[in-house]
């Protein structure tokens, strides 16, 4: 069998579909001014069941923003969740995150109804 050529079924350009933001990349510092809040977020430690419970109860599962809205049972408007827009997002979720993994591992509770 010889060699195929595919170069008209590979793409031609790179098309990036979200931008990268430097501070953000791995392995770089985070700078700017939410520095410090992003850093006083990410050292909360959860050590305390009731703590770990309010903070569940306070930072949501999933984007509350997100819609369908409907008119005679066809979708007309989606809105997109924007909590990614939050500049300090990754951290709230993180916090939930370790909240959830305290009450799960330390205190063996059942988490599922944060879920």
């Amino acid at each position: 069998m010889g060699m195929i050529d595919v170069t008209d079924y590979t793409v031609k350009q790179i098309i990036f579909c979200k931008w990268v933001d430097p501070a953000k990349a791995p392995g770089s510092p985070r700078t700017g001014w939410l520095s410090p809040l992003r850093h006083w977020i990410d050292g909360i430690e959860v050590q305390d069941a009731n703590l770990a419970h309010r903070i569940c109860r306070l930072i949501p599962s999933q984007c509350p923003f997100a819609r369908q809205i409907k008119l005679f049972g066809r979708t007309i408007l989606t809105i997109p969740p924007l909590c990614e827009l939050n500049p300090i997002y990754n951290e709230l979720v993180g916090l939930r995150f370790r909240a959830m993994c305290y009450l799960a591992d330390q205190c063996g509770e059942d988490v599922s109804s944060y879920c």
